[in-house]
């Protein structure tokens, strides 16, 4: 049980750390477009729950659909994370944000994302046969 609480406490740090740096980068800065890096990594998640939900495996019947559905979720996914990771990189190329600005939100971002994928890691549910 302490393991498991250990476990969300330093989570939960990490997280406020990856959200700090991506306030930080905003509010140091006074340009507000890097905050759509939370919004990508928040929405990255749920191609791959929707998908997974959608596609049903079951023993009986032809499971190529299924992984199809799976496998699109995937790539929906890796879109939104790649994306998360671009979109504070451009908007520097394009000199709307600064690149201390960018590289605060890219590490943002990913400390918000690496807590996301740890805790569905962590905690995920045996499924009984």
């Amino acid at each position: 049980m302490t393991a498991g609480l250990k476990t969300i406490i330093s989570l939960s740090f990490v997280l406020a750390i990856g959200f700090l740096l991506v306030i930080l980068s905003c509010a140091l800065f006074k340009q507000y477009l890097p905050l759509l890096v939370v919004a990508t990594y928040v929405l990255a998640p749920l191609p791959n729950w929707i998908c997974g939900r959608c596609a049903n495996p079951d023993d009986f019947g032809d499971s190529g659909g299924a992984n199809a559905i799976v496998d699109f979720g995937r790539f929906c996914t890796g879109f939104l994370v790649i994306m998360g990771i671009a979109l504070p990189a451009v908007l520097a190329h394009s000199e709307i944000i600064r690149i201390p600005a960018m590289i605060m939100s890219i590490i943002g971002g990913v400390l918000i994302y690496g807590t996301v994928i740890s805790f569905g890691l962590f905690f995920q549910e045996e499924q009984e046969f």
